[in-house]
């Protein structure tokens, strides 16, 4: 008899007790004798008996498993995140079940609908419909979620996020303030609420410097990239280099994440542009390969692992004992800025 083909009742059978009595056992051993106990344990280990948790939950009415779905495992800053998500839920005595949507809408609706079927604890979601459609179509299962690097209104459910407005604001202030008049922002879809909010900052820096952002005499130039990705940096990267022709020199550029960075970081070494003699480069997010670049990379620091934290503790405080007593609550964490080799002042 195999693992999976032991069930209780078959151990019960070959102890000699009741099932009641296997199931105490595992779950409530101090009710049960010793010399039970240990009669019980020798042939769970006999035959190899694992419980079914899945049977377990449904009879408990209570999961304890939390979905994760992020936008892009392959952007470290999603493994940081994931990580303090993680510890939250193993310090709870929970699981976490980690799931990709590659920003697509479509892969996010297949993976809220598995977490549905699987009658998950909640989910920390990211997520990559930016309409909200597969958030909506999910509250109808009644699973609690978190929003994690996303602002949602408190009264939808809670949410963990960065002030992107302000980590814009500083990545172009930085600039401004090494003497760039001249400023690129790459960033991925317009349709990404950060990228909306980083822009949003952008204009903040200029305004305040007394520059235009848009129209005749703009202080700004946008390329907008179809992914979030190294790939779609170095096509960002092309682009800026047919650009660097008009645009005064040296230029300043801030990129929406720092893989975009690494991208253009690349085009521009590849074609022999210098980083930060004639571009400047500020990234967002501050993962480990900023440091690590051939120009290590000035960026926009934000708290991932924190984030992560925070997102799962907000979920597991609202699907505990005390459920009833919460509140959702919108968390707004912020971002810094990391000065290293990519960026210099032009006054010294």
């Amino acid at each position: 008899m195999t693992p999976r083909q032991v069930g209780i009742k078959q151990v019960a059978r070959a102890a000699g007790v009741s099932v009641g009595t296997v199931s105490n056992v595992i779950n409530r051993p101090q009710t049960v004798s010793e010399p039970t106990r240990e009669r019980v344990r020798a042939v769970i280990a006999q035959l190899g008996y694992v419980r079914s948790e899945s049977a377990r939950q449904l009879r408990a009415g209570r999961s304890r498993i939390i979905g994760l779905l992020v936008l892009d495992m392959a952007n470290p800053f999603f493994v940081d995140v994931a990580g303090g998500a993680e510890q939250a839920a193993r310090e709870a005595g929970l699981g976490v079940m980690l799931c990709n949507s590659a920003q697509s809408a479509a892969e996010e609706a297949e993976y809220l609908s598995l977490f549905a079927e699987q009658r998950v604890r909640g989910v920390l979601v990211t997520p990559a419909d930016v309409s909200g459609g597969n958030l909506a179509a999910f509250q109808r299962h009644g699973i609690p979620y978190v929003s994690v690097d996303r602002v949602l209104p408190s009264a939808e459910g809670c949410s963990v996020s960065v002030d992107d407005v302000t980590g814009g604001a500083l990545a172009a202030r930085h600039l401004l303030e090494c003497g760039h008049r001249s400023l690129v922002y790459v960033s991925g879809s317009m349709r990404l609420t950060q990228c909306q909010d980083r822009y949003e900052g952008v204009e903040k820096a200029l305004h305040g410097a007394g520059l235009r952002a848009s129209g005749r005499g703009a202080a700004l130039r946008h390329i907008e990239a179809e992914r979030l990705d190294v790939a779609a940096g170095r096509d960002a990267g092309a682009r800026l280099l047919g650009m660097l022709g008009v645009l005064p020199r040296p230029a300043g550029v801030f990129c929406a994440n720092d893989l975009l960075a690494l991208g253009v970081l690349q085009a521009l070494y590849g074609a022999g542009v210098s980083v930060p003699g004639d571009v400047a480069l500020v990234g967002y997010d501050d993962i480990e390969f900023a440091a690590a670049a051939a120009v290590p990379l000035t960026s926009v620091r934000q708290p991932a692992f924190r984030m992560g934290r925070a997102a799962a503790d907000l979920l597991i405080e609202e699907t505990g004992e005390d459920a009833a007593a919460h509140e959702h609550q919108r968390i707004v964490l912020q971002p810094e800025l990391v000065v290293r080799g990519s960026t210099r002042s032009l006054k010294s």
